[in-house]
């Protein structure tokens, strides 16, 4: 019989089959499948967003980690939506529109699923009614916004002001991020929040979720 601790240790060294293999075994034990997630996936992704923020990990092992998670969760998932158990929220993600990076926002959107979240991920080159049409149709909570050039930064303004003209703000939030973005120009074109890396990202969303 697999333990919680075996499939948290699974999930993170990237460990797919393991990881899959560990669920199905606790799923057939006397353990819930909200014990699963709670006690054994989501604290294993929060280990590995700590600890990729302590440069202790990079990239290439934050990928195999939520690979292995995106594993476990195809064996969970189903038992999950049995019992009722409801995600963390909706988020919708994108690069801001004349802008074409995403690596960043990619892995924002990794750690998001593998804290429990839905993401909508809009890709690169989004408008403001894109973003803010998608967080309507999906019942986000939070439209999350990258850039990585400063001629674009005044898009993610455009979003917020968007978001105010259709009377939204009290629907959805707004965080940002991206290389030359700063905490300062959060608040000067009324962000919500400001993330300078993918796993300040999810604790700030977790914050804006919750309000």
């Amino acid at each position: 019989m697999s333990s919680l601790q075996e499939l948290s240790e699974a999930v993170q060294r990237g460990d797919a089959a393991a990881a899959s293999g560990a669920t199905t075994a606790l799923v057939g034990g006397d353990i819930g499948p909200a014990d699963i997630l709670n006690r054994a996936l989501l604290p294993a992704m929060a280990v590995i967003g700590e600890r990729f923020r302590e440069r202790e990990i990079f990239l290439p092992d934050v990928l195999l980690a939520a690979r292995a998670m995106k594993a476990a969760m195809a064996v969970l998932e189903p038992l999950l939506l049995r019992d009722g158990v409801a995600k963390s929220g909706v988020v919708v993600l994108g690069t801001v529109r004349g802008d074409l990076h995403d690596i960043g926002k990619n892995l924002v959107s990794v750690m998001l699923q593998g804290a429990g979240y839905d993401v909508v991920d809009l890709g690169s080159d989004v408008d403001a009614d894109a973003f803010i049409d998608a967080a309507l149709d999906a019942d986000a909570a939070v439209i999350g916004m990258s850039a990585l050039l400063t001629t674009t930064m005044t898009e993610m303004a455009a979003v917020v002001r968007r978001i105010e003209e259709r009377g939204l703000h009290d629907r959805l939030r707004t965080i940002v991020g991206g290389a030359p973005l700063s905490e300062a120009f959060a608040r000067e074109i009324g962000a919500d929040g400001f993330a300078p890396d993918a796993t300040a990202a999810v604790e700030r969303i977790r914050e804006l979720v919750r309000r």
